[in-house]
């Protein structure tokens, strides 16, 4: 499937549209051939991210328990096993693409950690030659690494998330379908945000509407979980999520809550005036705005991450305002996870450019931040894909015309 247009989210007679048992079969090969490259017999995983690519587990989503609910072990071959908490149990049993479900506790309290590593994980280690070559874990407390030792000391812990960001880097063409998908969700949230900014209403409100469109139409979750909502004094310096600030004359405000879909985000901000704009507003905007379509142009096959980031530097420069660009990066690999590698514009320590090639996807966000002139700071963010040809950009809400003016 190759479409440059979100179809619709609902499964119909007359239109060829998502194939999902293809998907999970891809994805599962795909991870087990870097699997095979790296040398690696099996994997063990808990980021909620990498435990949906492999085992396609909707689970619930309780806060700061994303990588101890769940989890997925996967060999070099055959189809993975969930190890799900209680709750997910009974439905997972109606995936008929798993090898096996096992119940698995909340890991964090060490004695259930080690019942769990004692009676199930280590058999299951077992029965698939595992327990004596090389297991990757993505995401793993010290009390499980302690235990994985004690009970199984036969088997070498390694490095897994590596191998499952390079097996989700470059996407099929069944997840930009999904994706595309996303992002009208994502589009139609960030436009009904617009639609409701207006001077008198808080940001939380704003906020609320757009997650009420996300809800309707199916939407699993925001992109960022706090919506990040900020206008006036809030975008300088950003404050990154929604509060009851009331929205004046002059303000500008910014957006980004996006949308995931089929477990594939969408990541798209705009930022809005109320009422007229300023000349400072204006300039400042223009910059992101010329920063923004620079790093689009170059986001190009065989350039890398970091002739980007430079385009977009070379332009924003052009207007002075470099120095005031945000110091996160500059843009974001995204697909099932929310933020994923590549980078484009990371600057802290350990930052290596990575070439670009057809099918990776980036969310490209500049953003500009003055303190002058009462403070004023714009972000503006598209979804781009990498194709043969050139980018193609997958968000399409429309830029504000009063500060482009």
């Amino acid at each position: 499937m190759d479409r440059a247009y979100g179809v619709g989210s609902a499964a119909v007679d007359w239109e060829v549209r998502y194939e999902f048992d293809r998907l999970r079969r891809d994805r599962v090969e795909r991870a087990q051939r870097e699997m095979a490259a790296a040398g690696v017999d099996g994997v063990l995983l808990w980021k909620s991210e990498n435990v949906r690519y492999v085992s396609s587990l909707r689970a619930q989503v309780i806060a700061g328990k994303g990588s101890v609910l769940n989890g997925v072990l996967l060999a070099q071959s055959g189809p993975p096993v969930l190890l799900a908490s209680g709750g997910e149990v009974d439905r997972a049993a109606s995936m008929p693409w798993l090898g096996a479900v096992h119940a698995v506790p909340i890991m964090e309290q060490r004695e259930l950690i080690e019942g769990f590593v004692r009676n199930t994980l280590a058999p299951l280690l077992r029965e698939r030659g595992i327990d004596g070559g090389r297991l990757g874990i993505d995401q793993a407390s010290i009390a499980l690494l302690e235990l994985i030792a004690a009970h199984v000391p036969s088997v070498r812990v390694c490095d897994g998330d590596r191998l499952l960001q390079a097996a989700r880097m470059v996407k099929t063409a069944d997840e930009l379908a999904i994706v595309e998908e996303s992002c009208a969700i994502g589009d139609s949230v960030t436009q009904r945000a617009i639609d409701e900014t207006r001077a008198g209403r808080r940001e939380c409100e704003i906020a609320g509407d757009a997650l009420q469109t996300l809800y309707y139409l199916g939407g699993e979750m925001p992109h960022v979980v706090t919506p990040f909502v900020a206008s006036g004094e809030h975008m300088a310096p950003p404050h990154r999520f929604a509060t009851d600030k009331i929205l004046r004359n002059r303000d500008l405000c910014f957006i980004d809550i996006g949308a995931m879909w089929n477990g594939y985000f969408a990541d798209i901000g705009r930022t809005t005036v109320v009422g007229r704009p300023t000349d400072r507003q204006r300039q400042i905007y223009q910059a992101v705005f010329e920063g923004l379509q620079a790093g689009i142009e170059a986001l190009r096959p065989g350039n890398t991450t970091e002739h980007v980031a430079a385009a977009v530097r070379r332009a924003v420069a052009r207007l002075g305002l470099e120095e005031s660009l945000f110091s996160l990066f500059i843009g974001h690999g995204i697909g099932v996870g929310a933020n994923e590698p590549p980078y484009i514009g990371e600057t802290l320590p350990g930052a290596v450019p990575t070439e670009l090639v057809p099918n990776m996807l980036f969310a490209i966000e500049p953003l500009v931040w003055v303190s002058d002139s009462g403070g004023v700071g714009v972000r503006i963010e598209d979804m781009v894909l990498v194709t043969e040809t050139g980018p193609r950009v997958l968000s399409r809400v429309a830029y504000d015309e009063a500060l482009l003016g």
